[in-house]
């Protein structure tokens, strides 16, 4: 066979150049609703799913109940509305939190490799949990010291960097490690003060994490700081992309680079006290989270952002059911997520290898 039997290809004409450029983003437009909808079935099934299994009739009628104001008439509706749904909701919103503050760090930092534990949010929120169980064993209250103690982390970490200057967004990494570093230690500590029979189980098992305590009381605040973070990280989300191109280049386009950034941190860093304030200490999901979503709709912070709110929240939801449906007793949702996260995050980093640009 020689080269003149080959058969010729044919040139594309300019129509169907543009009716493939359409086709492709039509497909772009339905990949990225059916990424934003997939809680919502999730959600549905996760209410049936349990120990005590729930038809989707009784499901739909509990539901139907407490929209018009009337109470549970049976056991089965009480099981969906004062345990199931709270705690389902609650999956949602910290997955969305972690998600999305993940997204938002590593597109600051431009590290595929930051979480959302960064600038000690996490260890700072531990520590205030830990010290609030031993000090007076109240879980309201731990929750309430969880969130402030993960604020004082990150205020600490501003200051340090601020205080020590060079590249902000170096020393800023640099610092929050310290500070994460500190609040481990004093958690460690609170650990050795802690008695073993009684307050110890309880800090350790708040620490790896778990829903099992969420009730209706825990989500006012995890639902004001979710919704007003989440909306704010999407109405600047297009300003992330012009971070991204470089401090140099974002500053020559109009934008204050440092106080941008400072508060892209800030919200982030509400979001993932929020989240670990009512489920505790949960990892791997604001890491793995943003790299599936940039394998399914690609770099641009646009439809990045929406697309790992939604990721992070269908993802924790599928880990708690699992957690709380599979195995005879509860697993926190720490160890499930570092078990399911580590090997998903492999063949994402795989998968990704020449596809995102993050992983050379």
């Amino acid at each position: 066979m020689t080269w003149r039997s080959l058969p010729r290809m044919r040139p594309r004409s300019a129509d169907e150049t543009l009716a493939g450029l359409r086709r492709l983003r039509r497909d772009g437009r339905l990949r990225l609703w059916l990424l934003l909808a997939l809680p919502i079935p999730l959600a549905v099934i996760a209410l049936a799913l349990g120990r005590y299994e729930i038809s989707l009739a009784t499901m739909f009628q509990a539901v139907g109940r407490a929209l018009v104001g009337q109470p549970a008439a049976t056991a089965a509706e009480t099981l969906v509305l004062q345990v199931r749904l709270p705690r389902i909701l609650a999956a949602l919103l910290i997955g969305a939190a972690l998600g999305g503050s993940g997204a938002a760090f590593q597109g600051i930092f431009k590290n595929p490799l930051v979480d959302s534990n960064i600038l000690g949010v996490t260890s700072g929120a531990g520590f205030g949990a830990a010290l609030a169980l031993l000090l007076t064993g109240s879980l309201p209250l731990a929750s309430l010291a969880a969130f402030i103690c993960g604020l004082a982390a990150v205020l600490l970490a501003y200051l340090g960097a601020h205080a020590h200057g060079g590249s902000h967004t170096l020393m800023l990494t640099l610092s929050g490690i310290l500070v994460g570093s500190f609040f481990g230690a004093l958690t460690s500590l609170v650990k050795i003060l802690a008695d073993p029979l009684s307050e110890l189980p309880a800090i350790t098992f708040w620490l790896l994490g778990g829903l099992s305590d969420v009730t209706w009381r825990s989500l006012p605040l995890l639902f004001l700081v979710t919704g007003l973070g989440g909306a704010l990280l999407l109405a600047l989300r297009w300003r992330l992309n012009v971070l991204s191109l470089g401090d140099r280049e974002a500053a020559a386009l109009g934008l204050n680079t440092r106080r941008m950034k400072l508060l892209i941190v800030g919200v982030a860093s509400l979001l993932t006290a929020a989240a670990v304030a009512v489920g505790g200490v949960i990892g791997w999901v604001g890491l793995v989270i943003p790299h599936a979503g940039r394998l399914l709709v690609g770099p641009d912070h646009r439809r990045l952002l929406p697309v790992s709110l939604s990721l992070g929240a269908a993802f924790l939801l599928v880990i708690d059911t699992l957690a709380r449906a599979t195995l005879p007793r509860e697993t926190p949702l720490g160890v499930f997520t570092g078990i399911v996260g580590v090997p998903v995050l492999f063949v994402l980093l795989r998968r990704g290898r020449s596809g995102a640009g993050w992983v050379e």
